[in-house]
Formats: C-alpha cells, sequence, structure tokens
C-alpha cells in the first residue's frame, strides 16, 4: 500500500516512543528475556515498523456489504468511508511487521530455546482457542479482540506448562495463538464483513499479534 505523509508522520512518531521505550528499559527486558542483544532488539523493532507499512498481497475474496444495523454506532462514521470504497471483493493481504516477522521470529525461538514441541503445540493451541473466542468480526474494519486477552492468555498459559522456558514459550504461543485464532480462523468471516482490504497482521506492528508477543514475555 503506498504510503502517504500522516503515515510518515505516524511511523516517525511510533519510531520515536520506540526509542524512549528502549531508553527506559522496557522493551530492553523483554527481548534480553528472549536471549536478544540490544542491536538485535532494535533491528527487529526496526524491520517491523518498515514492514508495518508492507501488505503483501495473498488472495482476492468475493464479499457482502453488511447491513446498517449490524454495524455499531460508534464505528459507522470510519465503516462508511471503507465503504465507499468496497466493490463487492475483499483483497487479503499478509503484513510483514505485523505478521510475517513475528512468525519467523518465532520459529527462531523454537530453534534456539530447549522448548519441547509439545508444550509449543499444547500451549498454542490454548491460546488460539481463547483468541477465536474472545475475537469478533467488526463490519467493514476487520476483526477486533480485546488487546490484553492475548497477553495474559499466552504469559499465564507459558507459565503454566513450562515455567523455566516461559518467556520464550509465551512470545510463541501468543504470537501463533493470536495469528491463527483471530485471524486465520476468522477468514470465513472477512466475506460477510464489507471491507475492501483485510491485511492478516491487521495494524501492522501494533497489531495484537505483535503487542501480545512483547506483553506477553514481560508478564511471563
Amino acid at each position: 500500500m503506498p504510503a502517504n505523509p500522516m503515515q510518515m508522520i505516524f511511523f516517525v512518531i511510533v519510531l520515536g516512543l520506540l526509542l524512549t521505550f528502549i531508553q527506559v528499559g522496557a522493551l530492553t527486558v523483554a527481548f534480553e528475556k528472549l536471549g536478544l542483544s540490544a542491536q538485535s532488539a532494535f533491528l527487529l523493532l526496526f524491520c517491523s515498523l518498515i514492514g508495518s507499512a508492507i501488505n503483501l498481497p495473498f488472495m482476492t475474496v468475493d464479499a457482502e456489504r453488511p447491513a446498517s444495523d449490524s454495524i455499531p454506532a460508534h464505528l459507522r462514521e470510519l465503516v462508511q468511508r471503507n465503504l465507499q470504497r468496497f466493490n463487492g471483493t475483499t483483497h487479503i493481504a499478509i503484513n510483514v511487521g505485523g505478521c510475517l516477522i513475528p512468525v519467523i521470529f518465532s520459529y527462531y525461538l523454537i530453534f534456539h530455546h530447549p522448548l519441547p514441541i509439545p508444550d509449543v503445540i499444547a500451549a498454542t493451541l490454548i491460546v488460539t482457542f481463547i483468541s477465536r473466542l474472545t475475537s469478533r468480526p467488526v463490519p467493514g474494519v476487520g476483526i477486533a479482540m480485546p488487546i490484553f486477552v492475548g497477553p495474559l492468555a499466552a504469559a499465564v498459559t507459558a507459565i503454566g506448562i513450562n515455567p523455566d522456558q516461559s518467556a520464550p514459550l509465551a512470545y510463541i504461543c501468543g504470537t501463533l495463538g493470536v495469528l491463527i485464532g483471530a485471524d486465520l480462523l476468522r477468514l470465513r468471516d472477512i466475506r460477510k464483513m464489507g471491507a475492501p482490504i483485510a491485511s492478516i497482521g491487521g495494524a501492522g506492528t501494533f497489531d495484537g499479534i505483535f503487542i501480545t508477543g512483547i506483553v506477553a514475555v514481560l508478564l511471563a
């Protein structure tokens, strides 16, 4: 998707906030628990920020315009703007910063920490179930999910299953669980939302997938 001035301003503001968080130590602590150096952590964050502006086309599906009474009142103005661009199809894309990079990093953690595969599968299934249960389609917008449900579910699940490796397990099951439960298992719902574009990984870096991984590590 082409960048516009507002996206560039948002990018600069978010980058400044991230640098501030690193200085005060919040994100540094999270990535240290995952075994990353400060330089590697910054590189991961920077790539995620850049990637949040990149949506890779995946497929196009036929979709329906949502009924007006199904749209929450506080979202109707936003939805009406989106529906003006809706032409009966929804373009599904994969967001690099909000989906692809967190998934690749999850696989990196699996192979660089002594995590039994059954633990990873069990934890991911639990978070997937919770994400599917608590997420919901918002007509004209996308899939919504309470932002702290995923991190809390991932942290508690990781501590309960493998307390010795709770930090990497929390990131992995949080990332993959939210991706599967709130995004992939909701693809069928996208046909009824009237959204012109649906991005797996949604809002990019600060989509639920990315936030779930980082906050889950801090809690675990």
